[in-house]
């Protein structure tokens, strides 16, 4: 498939004339000669939001089978991109090519999960209350509740995963399985990619018969093609994965529009570990060691990356950051995502080292004549330093972590007390440290949407029981998920139907169940009338 630069607004390639960018290569610091991509403005939001409100109760209403083979194609098409896709996602990150291989197979599963999700209608909580005429003292009328797709959904592509969390990502496949056509704004880290995924899609609508509006990517300089999507009144959600500073604009920009509009932004984490006593005492060695990996994977660009570590203070913390930073020391700089990144992540890593009580005790192989390589970073301080500046609990995003001495357990509460929300928070338990973990835990499920044990938290699962999620300010709405099949929620709202002919009523509230979907009748779970 051959790149023109092009947006692609319904079935039409759109030039913008908003200005010209090329895409960048990180790994060579230089930018990528061809295309030259076109940037547009408003007439193209305008242009692309109208169709998608016409595609809207098109699009809606088309069969479940209809919807999950439509996921299924763009599977398929992004299968028969086949290399082409993988070196363009190369080029346009530094991502080595084994990485970006299995990125493709979790975009692809995330669209097939979806395709299920679809075809078994959970995801519409059909729900019967049945008349009761002969009720007293009053009667009550017959009640059915489905639940039906927000409208039109802007989605930003993000820029530490060029495929799964962008162009056909996990928000781009859960708004299209509730029923939601999506406008993409491709990142403009990576143009390309973003053009190959898009047309991928283009195609899966065409050929699945579906209305025009029902996808479109649009490329955007700055702010300003950003703002005015998400100020479209056609608009009805949005779907964000970035920074915090970005994430917390665009929730300003639709809570002020005159109907205001969910966006659920994946914004800011550190992800706290917190390494119990017998843990440390009977494997120090090998949690620093595999810290570390965890610390360095993908150059650290991953929102779950480790980036505080707790403990109380004694020999035993002493064994895990002596393991962990001879570890680091042999860990190679890698390229970054951008120049931006890069520029943010050694900022960010002089600014933590510069705090009075901080000590940098490890750091990787220098990155050289590398350009934006990153260089791991492993930084420790005291419980009380941590408690007293604010800069030791920003995100630095890269390879960098801070190791926290507490004096004791009672410490440690309060710094799980203190910390901001996160999307996980990490135990390296043994048996002995249950009761310790018991007290804690009551914390962390107020701070946290997962929490996991004796592993680290970088590599999501994408399934029906993930969370990836949390509280302020790692989302911007704790009650949802980003990944997994619960992601479908953010784009629904349920409607109650009150004596509806059945003619009238979406099929799922049917009697006779003609879609074989699982229901609640009259208070009882999976049953039939």
């Amino acid at each position: 498939m051959t790149l023109s630069g092009d947006m692609l607004i319904g079935f039409a390639s759109v030039r913008g004339t908003e200005g010209e960018q090329r895409a960048f290569n990180p790994a060579s610091n230089t930018e990528i000669a061809e295309p030259v991509f076109g940037m547009g403005g408003g007439a193209e939001v305008d242009r692309a939001a109208s169709l998608a409100s016409e595609a809207f109760d098109v699009y809606r209403n088309v069969s479940l089978e209809k919807r999950a083979a439509f996921l299924e194609a763009i599977a398929e098409n992004i299968l028969e991109l086949g290399d082409a896709l993988i070196e363009r996602a190369h080029a346009e990150t530094g991502l080595p090519i084994a990485r970006l291989q299995g990125e493709r197979g979790r975009t692809v599963g995330q669209l097939r999960l979806f395709a299920k999700v679809v075809r078994d209608g959970h995801f519409l909580g059909a729900t019967i209350d049945r008349a009761q005429p002969e009720r007293q003292p009053l009667p009550r009328s017959d009640l059915r509740l489905a639940k039906v797709p927000l409208g039109p959904v802007a989605v930003f592509g993000a820029s530490n995963f060029p495929l799964a969390f962008s162009v056909a990502g996990g928000d781009t496949a859960s708004a299209l399985a509730a029923g939601a056509p999506v406008i993409v704004k491709a990142h403009s880290a990576h143009l390309g990619t973003s053009e190959l995924v898009g047309r991928a899609i283009q195609q899966a609508v065409k050929t699945q018969g579906l209305p025009e509006g029902t996808f479109s990517l649009l490329f955007g300089a700055g702010r300003k093609l950003g703002e005015a999507l998400v100020s479209h009144p056609a608009i009805k959600a949005v779907g964000f994965t970035g920074s915090r500073q970005g994430g917390l604009a665009l929730v300003r920009l639709a809570n002020a529009r005159p109907e205001p509009i969910p966006v659920y932004a994946e914004m800011s984490s550190i992800n706290p570990v917190f390494l119990f006593p017998a843990a440390l005492a009977s494997r120090a060695e090998t949690i620093g060691k595999t810290f570390s990996d965890s610390l360095t994977l993908g150059a650290g660009q991953f929102c779950t990356n480790p980036g505080l570590v707790l403990a109380v203070d004694g020999p035993d913390l002493e064994r895990f950051i002596a393991s962990a930073s001879e570890a680091l020391a042999s860990k190679p700089a890698q390229t970054m995502l951008t120049p931006g990144i890069f520029d943010a992540y050694c900022s960010g890593t002089q600014s933590a080292g510069a705090v009075q009580g901080v000590q940098k005790v490890a750091e990787g192989e220098a990155a050289g004549e590398r350009a934006n390589a990153a260089q791991a970073a492993l930084y420790v301080t005291d419980a009380a330093r941590l408690l007293d500046s604010p800069e030791l609990e920003s995100e630095m995003f890269g390879p960098a972590s801070v190791v926290v001495r507490a004096r004791d357990f009672n410490e440690l509460l309060e710094i799980a007390e203190h910390v901001e929300g996160q999307l996980t928070v990490t135990l390296q338990i043994d048996a002995a440290d249950y009761p310790a973990a018991k007290r804690l835990l009551p914390v962390l499920e107020r701070k946290a949407g997962r929490i996991l044990a004796n592993g680290f938290p970088t590599g999501v699962e994408v399934c029906h029981a993930m969370v990836h999620g949390g509280p302020h300010p790692s989302t911007s709405n704790a009650m949802y998920t980003s990944v997994g099949a619960t992601a479908i929620d953010r784009f629904l709202r349920p409607v109650c139907y009150q004596d509806l002919p059945e003619l009238l009523l979406p099929e799922a509230l049917h009697d006779a169940n003609p879609l074989g979907v699982w229901r609640i009748v009259d208070g009882e779970p999976g049953a039939s009338l």
